[in-house]
């Protein structure tokens, strides 16, 4: 893109979780950030170069990966995960004016939201009929509409703000802490320098499925002491039994262990595709295998050199 200002899209309406995950991004501020209707017209945009950058949710802590966004991320090689971002997650009951909770006979929200409050409110709603909406701000922007069919939403904090719906509930979610992880997605490009604290994302195709495929790949992480951090197997969509690994692991494509777990991997299964190495959100730092430190690949190659050079 030729604009000087970089061009950010993300999961909207404005008010989403995703927006606020947008905002802990450096940079953003003043940048041209735009909402879109789905994941997949957000990685759309990044793909053609009509957005610089895409922002979209991919694994929450209650309710696992965001399946829209692991499908069509692990589609094609044209897109690089550049940063992870963490999110707090807690959601707010708003309706258009105060009433009781018994008055609520319908109340909308997304799927993934619905699935974090649903406990809460068959104890507190259990008249109350779920609509599925395309987002939680959606549905409580929804509210604002002469024709709306539902009665209140369930949203972030932030869309009550924003919209000056009255507050009928707060802290709703059955599970306290829960977190949503974003990825910032580019186009391939450089890849962040690794800064001790890093994570790599892969998509690992199962070429055929045999006994033993999945300990076949899981012992190229092992071997070299790398920890998952996630695993979650998808469908293709080209017949029943056709899956790919979605993989996170500890590390990044600059370090030995990586670059021959990588390697191996290549070997076995030339389908694997590249994702990103990017700052972990956490910062936590991790512990490496003392045999398995970039010194150690140094000294064992050194040692075969000079066999080889005698």
């Amino acid at each position: 893109m030729t604009n000087a200002q970089p061009r950010y899209v993300y999961l909207g309406p404005e008010g989403t979780f995703t927006e606020a995950a947008l905002r802990r991004v450096p940079g953003t501020e003043g940048a041209d950030c735009e909402p879109v209707g789905s994941v997949i017209t957000a990685l759309a945009q990044v793909r053609s170069g009509d957005a610089d950058f895409a922002v979209v949710p991919i694994e929450n802590s209650v309710e696992g990966g965001v399946t829209a966004t692991l499908d069509d991320i692990a589609s094609d090689d044209n897109l690089q995960i550049m940063r992870e971002i963490l999110v707090p997650i807690s959601f707010v009951l708003v309706a258009p004016s105060p009433r009781e909770l018994d008055q609520i006979r319908t109340l909308a929200t997304h799927t993934h939201a619905w699935a974090q409050v649903r406990n809460w409110a068959a104890a507190h709603l259990p008249q109350a009929e779920f609509i599925p909406a395309n987002s939680t701000a959606g549905a409580a922007r929804g509210l604002l509409e002469p024709a709306t069919q539902y009665d209140a939403a369930v949203c972030a904090p932030l869309v009550a703000s924003q919209t000056g719906l009255t507050v009928l509930a707060s802290a709703i979610e059955d599970t306290p802490g829960a977190v949503t992880r974003f990825v910032l997605v580019s186009r391939p490009g450089p890849v962040p320098a690794p800064t001790g604290s890093d994570k790599t994302t892969v998509v690992v195709p199962l070429p055929d499925d045999h006994p033993g495929a999945l300990m076949d790949i899981l012992d190229q992480f092992s071997t070299r002491g790398i920890n998952l951090s996630r695993i979650e197997s998808r469908p293709t969509g080209t017949g029943l039994g056709s899956y790919f690994f979605s993989i996170d692991f500890e590390g990044h494509v600059a370090e030995e262990r990586v670059k021959a777990a990588l390697a191996a991997l290549y070997r076995m299964i030339p389908g694997i595709r590249f994702l990103g190495s990017y700052p972990r959100a956490d910062q936590l730092k991790y512990t490496v295998p003392a045999h398995t430190r970039d010194a150690a690949y140094r000294a064992g190659q050194e040692w075969v050199n000079a066999i080889i050079n005698r």
